[in-house]
């Protein structure tokens, strides 16, 4: 996208009428930019006083082009030291901070909402350590996964967080969003798999606790504060993550299927019968596929289209034996009549291909004009029932009309992650508009809610989200994050407006307040 498109997104303040920059906060003076110019090489502080202008948009602009902030400063520290000496001075400043790495999430919580000022870890981006005995990898939060991934991968082990993003997406990021990923149902969570960080305080304090340990019961874990609270604590520098070894036998099969109920027993015999070494269960809905088909060219191996498309990856050490589980697998689900269609991979080239189509959805979606998304954690019974009532209201309001394009919603898809009850929906319109905004939120929430859900389950909260804690979170709950906050940041100059906002929505009411 050229400067002059970026130059044409609305300002997020601007857009949201509600949020008032707080005058708590100084603004950024010539005396602030040459003390950062003093402890950081030149060319990493880029300033709107320099005319920098164009440089810095491309930091002011999320992902999604959705969020526009107004930042006036973009830091790129090169090491921890240099991380500890900005915050410090920001805090005693009072100058607002927006931690930021690869810029790739999808609720605006890495972009300002005013003038913040942008630390982005991007020029950390070496890797410290690999013990190949335990498979302990340490790196800079500005790490790409993709070359994380690629570095493991040379040396027989892999990094067990894989998603679409992985060309753009930084470690940094990945652990301050707690990234969830494609293959959580036999890898886990960050929570899991992170086993030490080193982490710069807002007043400058540096947390050095990089573990190599999987077993550490000396006291309370203080870095799980730190995984998933989207630089509201403090910034992620280092991070030291246990990475499994490669398999040595991988097997992927793409199945059709014409219920959601079928989906279901596909799941759990699955389960069943693959156990220790079924890796993923993905799913893509009709609606998802037919974007992909549209505008990434690509298509399944399957004869006939069907209601919806199932993914399912296998990692193992022994070929023959992952095989005879696969076939045996296959076989139940045959005799069940639960599938009317599928293929097995032949080779890993074909593997891949069936990845690529699974991780072009959200791409497809987002080509198919402007895109809300949701990612929501809803137990499996009523998982996929989000997407049929989201369409059934979006129908009713009559701005949805399945097939005509010339409708103000294009496109209702539904995909995720079966193995952890994940759900993404994509609702595909027009543009960004205040009506069908409305129509969506908070119902959407208020639905998730009602069915034992959650907000989010890997996007995390960010802007788009922040208000709405209280449909996931009780207010106990949100009282003890916010007494943390207040510990560690006391003057609230990290990430401000999102995550833990002044003001919370439960209810329909508190809009219309």
């Amino acid at each position: 996208m050229s400067t002059k498109d970026l130059e044409d997104i609305e300002c997020t303040a601007d857009h949201y009428s509600y949020l008032k920059r707080d005058e708590k906060y100084n603004r950024l003076t010539e005396e602030h930019v040459n003390y950062f110019k003093s402890i950081l090489p030149k060319e990493n502080v880029i300033c709107s006083f320099d005319d920098s202008e164009k440089e810095l948009l491309k930091f002011n602009v999320d992902w999604m082009k959705k969020y526009r902030g107004q930042s006036q400063l973009v830091l790129l520290p090169t090491c921890t030291e240099e991380v500890s000496k900005c915050l410090k001075y920001c805090n005693d400043n009072k100058l607002a901070v927006v931690p930021q790495s690869g810029n790739s999430g999808l609720v605006g919580g890495s972009v300002p909402v005013f003038d913040e000022i942008i630390i982005s870890t991007k020029a950390m981006n070496k890797i410290i350590d690999f013990d190949d005995m335990s498979g302990v990898l340490i790196c800079n939060a500005g790490c790409v996964l993709a070359d994380l991934e690629a570095y493991a991968s040379e040396r027989g082990f892999m990094i067990p967080l894989d998603m679409g993003s992985k060309k753009y997406c930084c470690i940094g990021g990945n652990v301050s969003s707690n990234a969830g990923g494609l293959r959580y149902l036999r890898y886990g969570s960050l929570h899991s798999n992170v086993l030490g960080l080193e982490v710069v305080l807002p007043n400058g304090q540096i947390i050095e606790n990089l573990s190599r340990l999987r077993k550490d019961s000396t006291g309370y874990d203080i870095k799980q504060l730190f995984i998933g609270a989207e630089g509201t604590l403090g910034i992620v520098t280092n991070v030291a993550i246990s990475t499994p070894r490669k398999p040595k036998a991988i097997n992927a099969v793409l199945l059709s299927t014409n219920s959601w109920e079928n989906v279901q027993v596909i799941y759990k015999k699955a389960k069943e019968e693959l156990q220790e070494i079924i890796s993923a269960f993905e799913f893509f809905d009709e609606h998802a596929y037919s974007l992909v088909k549209k505008h990434m060219n690509m298509t399944a191996p399957l004869k006939q289209a069907n209601e919806f498309y199932i993914l399912i990856e296998t990692h193992g050490s022994n070929r023959e034996h992952d095989d005879a589980k696969l076939n045996a697998f296959l076989d139940t689900i045959k005799k069940l009549n639960v599938v009317q269609e599928g293929y097995v991979s032949k080779d890993d080239k074909q593997t891949r291909s069936f990845w690529v189509m699974r991780e072009s959805v959200p791409v497809a979606c987002s080509m198919n004009g402007a895109v809300f998304k949701y990612d929501l954690s809803i137990p499996m019974a009523t998982l996929y029932n989000v997407a049929v009532d989201m369409r059934k209201r979006l129908m009713e309001a009559n701005v949805y009309r399945p097939g005509d394009e010339t409708s103000e919603v294009f496109n209702v898809a539904a995909y995720g992650h079966i193995g952890d009850g994940n759900i993404h929906l994509n609702i595909s319109c027009k543009n960004y508009s205040k009506k069908i905004t409305d129509l969506i939120e908070p119902y959407i929430y208020e639905w998730t809610q009602e069915h034992n859900g959650v907000i989010s389950g890997e996007h995390g909260l960010g802007l788009m989200k922040g208000a709405y804690l209280g449909y996931s979170k009780s207010s106990v709950m949100i009282d003890i994050m916010q007494n943390i906050k207040n510990l560690l940041d006391p003057n609230n100059i990290m990430n401000p407006y999102k995550y833990l906002p002044k003001k919370m929505i439960t209810k329909l009411s508190d809009i219309k307040n």
